[in-house]
């Protein structure tokens, strides 16, 4: 798929999304906070299949399993599945379970180190293993 089709995807699936979410607010429909979400969930199965296909093809592919490509999807699978943790536990303060706000927020409090971590890799073009050894060696 073109970058340009994942990009219109992408928009608008956050369209659907928005336009639910502001039904919800404006209280036009009492649907779950559950069926609101369901477009970033849809968003979310097709990234899960297409980080499979490529965690798949890349081992298929490569000798070494431990190369950067493969640790960025792994990185992107972390980040995935904090990020639909996350819409589980706001969906169910939303719908008034009573979770406290600081539990609700601890996967986002996990994500953000880890997405740190993967953007700062990746704006100096360093391996991970060979970062590790550096620390490990000093």
């Amino acid at each position: 798929m073109a970058v340009l089709h994942r990009a219109l995807f992408t928009w608008f699936i956050t369209l659907i999304f928005l336009i639910l979410v502001v039904l919800r607010l404006d209280q036009r429909v009492r649907w779950s906070w559950f069926i609101v979400f369901v477009p970033m969930w849809l968003y979310d199965c097709i990234l899960l299949i297409y980080l499979i296909f490529l965690m798949g093809s890349h081992r298929r592919t490569s000798n070494d399993r431990w190369q950067r490509g493969a640790v960025r999807h792994m990185f992107c699978l972390a980040a995935l599945i904090l990020k639909v943790s996350a819409e589980i536990l706001l969906c169910l303060r939303l719908e008034g379970s009573g979770l406290k706000l600081y539990y609700m927020m601890i996967p986002v409090w996990i994500g953000l180190p880890v997405l740190t971590l993967d953007v700062f890799l990746s704006l100096f073009d360093r391996d991970i293993l060979e970062l590790l050894a550096n620390l490990r060696n000093r």
